[in-house]
């Protein structure tokens, strides 16, 4: 996991904008994109490739937070969690003080949904 204070690490990836690009017409599209399909559109290429993306997900988040904006990374989601990102996302938001509560049910369900409306509405 990435430091919750620590934003921008993958900035010099080569794969970092397209991954923002992807995110963010997936918002305009009022739509969701698991990891696996996020790394393919990003070009994100290798060994580890899902570690990579998630830890840059967690630096987009707190960029997001940072200036008032509604998470980016909320788009992005776990093919295994019915709709919702992996534990790691949840995590990250507590980390940030935005989020209180498990990493699965009906309370995380509740916060993704309402970020992704964040989401939405800002990008549609």
């Amino acid at each position: 996991m990435s430091d919750a204070q620590g934003a921008g690490h993958h900035d010099h990836e080569p794969w970092f904008t397209r991954m923002i690009e992807a995110l963010e017409e997936q918002a305009r599209a009022e739509r969701t994109i698991t990891y696996a399909e996020l790394a393919e559109a990003a070009g994100i290429a290798g060994s580890y490739r899902i570690h990579r993306l998630t830890e840059a997900l967690e630096d987009l988040a707190t960029r997001d937070h940072r200036s008032g904006a509604p998470l980016r990374a909320a788009a992005a989601i776990s093919k295994a969690r019915n709709g919702l990102p992996g534990p790691g996302f949840f995590q990250h938001c507590t980390k940030l003080s935005l989020y209180f509560g498990p990493d699965h049910g009906p309370q995380a369900e509740t916060f993704h949904r309402l970020e992704l409306n964040r989401l939405f509405v800002r990008f549609g």
